[in-house]
């Protein structure tokens, strides 16, 4: 018996809830769905389902399979639709998770124009500042910014992000610009919380230094320190990403930029596996793309 037309059959039943529901929909009889997931659960060893008269249920291995074999059906659907005529067509469902502010500005936008060129895509973003746990909360891939620690997961970098020092004209006008990081001490600086400090490469040695800043305001919401920069209150040290259009159009300036420390890869993250849905990989290929493009951050 075709092995494919069982796991085909197994899914069809487990997610109509009977034999006849899957049987109209392949055009046989419930009792050539019956054979199949018979002899489906005697090749495997294990029963998958629990049958009465009315309906069918899930065991609990029969529920973990059903998740496999879906995948597996749809990967092989994603795979006849890239070779078809008429090109490649995604479909599915989607997690995607991103840090919140960045997300905000940079996933959602994206992730919107990604939908509405594949319709038959749906997605759940999260976006939270916390490490998601991958595996267990089903994410199917996550953009993180910086150092990777999670040997784990597999990377794909999307693009790189700079660090800056910035601060409004006006500002710069009543205090001055700072010339070498060791001028910061005469500065009022913005920080975030209990940030380390603040990242320079000396630009003769390439020689990395951290220098401990302080002013007269600190907050954990970057955001926050963004609109404090915007409106002349200190310095702050900010991602491109938050500030490239506020510099691009004049309300900030960045300063000491000879000193900026080396830019910060952003990944895509995702478990192993040997192969990624299309929807997954399209997805990632058109951050990809809008990341890699320099001039995506002077007006995102």
């Amino acid at each position: 018996m075709d092995t494919f037309k069982q796991i085909e059959s197994f899914v069809s039943a487990a997610m109509r809830g009977s034999l006849s529901a899957a049987a109209r929909l392949e055009g046989v009889t419930p009792a050539i769905i019956g054979r199949r997931l018979d002899a489906l659960e005697e090749r495997l060893g294990v029963r998958l389902l629990t049958r009465t008269t009315r309906q069918l249920s899930l065991t609990f291995e029969g529920q973990a399979f059903l998740e496999d074999c879906q995948r597996i059906l749809n990967e092989l659907a994603n795979a006849e639709a890239s070779v078809s005529l008429g090109g490649v067509k995604a479909s599915g469902h989607l997690r995607l998770s991103a840090p919140a502010g960045f997300g905000r500005r940079h996933v959602a936008p994206l992730v919107s124009a990604f939908m509405a060129a594949n319709r038959e895509v749906s997605v759940d973003l999260d976006l939270s500042d916390r490490l998601v746990d991958l595996l267990n909360e089903g994410i199917d891939f996550a953009v993180r910014i910086g150092e990777l620690s999670d040997s784990s997961l597999v990377s794909v970098r999307l693009g790189e992000m700079r660090r800056m020092v910035v601060a409004a004209p006006a500002y710069l006008l009543a205090h001055g610009a700072p010339r070498v990081p060791a001028d910061l001490v005469q500065h009022n600086c913005l920080s975030l919380g209990q940030q380390r400090g603040w990242v320079f490469r000396d630009p003769h040695t390439d020689a990395l230094e951290t220098l401990k800043v302080s002013g007269d305001f600190s907050c954990n919401d970057g955001a926050v320190l963004h609109e404090w920069a915007i409106d002349g209150r200190g310095l702050a040290w900010r991602s491109l990403w938050e500030v490239g259009q506020d510099l691009q159009e004049g309300r900030l300036v960045s300063v000491l930029d000879a000193w900026q420390a080396p830019a910060m890869g952003i990944y895509a993250v995702f478990p192993q596996r040997r192969h990624l849905p299309l929807r997954v990989r399209l997805l990632i290929d058109l951050l990809k793309e809008e990341y890699s493009r320099p001039s995506y951050w002077e007006i995102a």
